[in-house]
């Protein structure tokens, strides 16, 4: 069952709107999609944190624009660089029954072996493309690293079965490794450093102030 969230049209679209907008506690949104005109709304922050932290990222929300339904997921949204707060969300229209394409967040699990040997994790994706129908997308899909050693990686291929969904990617597709310890770089820079001139540097910096 879909999450109902409340929005309404918006009509004025001048740019001091827009800040009333925001300053009485509201997000400026637009609704988009392949059988839906693009439509200006905008919802209020509190409820759309409620309905997120109910329905998840990516669940489906029926934004009920005046009294007028339509399914939707929470396509993008673009936050304020100073203090992080949502400033204007793209919700797509979507059918439950049609195929769509998203990015789902990959979370990695379990302490990595290589990492208690000293090794350092890792992860080149953090996010996974995926096409599925709106109401099987997961909220996030999980690669469990455990038993990642030191030199090894971890690729698409090695997730396990979570869901009715596909993986846009090539299974080969690296998504974390274990690089080896850098101790022995750090050591080596070490003495390389301490055979280096920065006792000549500094001399050279004090001599005219010797000849004086």
């Amino acid at each position: 069952m879909s999450t109902v969230l409340q929005a309404q049209e918006r009509k004025d679209m001048r740019r001091s709107a827009l800040k009333k907008i925001r300053d009485n506690g509201n997000i400026p949104a637009v609704i988009y999609g392949a059988r839906v005109e693009n439509k200006p709304v905008f919802v209020s922050s509190a409820d759309l944190t409620k309905t997120i932290r109910q329905s998840g990222r990516n669940g489906i929300i029926s934004l009920d624009v005046d009294g007028h339904k339509v399914d939707v997921i929470l396509s993008d949204y673009q936050a304020d660089s100073i203090n992080g707060q949502i400033i204007h969300i793209d919700f797509l229209a979507v059918d439950k029954k049609s195929n769509i394409t998203v990015d789902v967040r990959l979370v990695l699990t379990g302490e990595a072996a290589g990492v208690k040997d000293g090794g350092v994790l890792q992860q080149v994706l953090h996010e996974l493309p995926i096409t599925t129908t709106p109401d099987q997308i997961p909220p996030q899909i999980e690669v469990d690293v455990t038993n990642l050693q030191v030199g090894e990686t971890t690729t698409v291929g090695d997730i396990l079965h979570q869901g009715d969904f596909t993986i846009n990617l090539e299974d080969d597709t690296v998504i974390a490794s274990i690089l080896p310890p850098k101790q022995e770089e750090e050591i080596n820079a070490g003495e390389q450093q301490e055979g280096g001139h920065p006792v000549h540097e500094e001399g050279r910096e004090t001599e005219p102030l010797g000849k004086e």
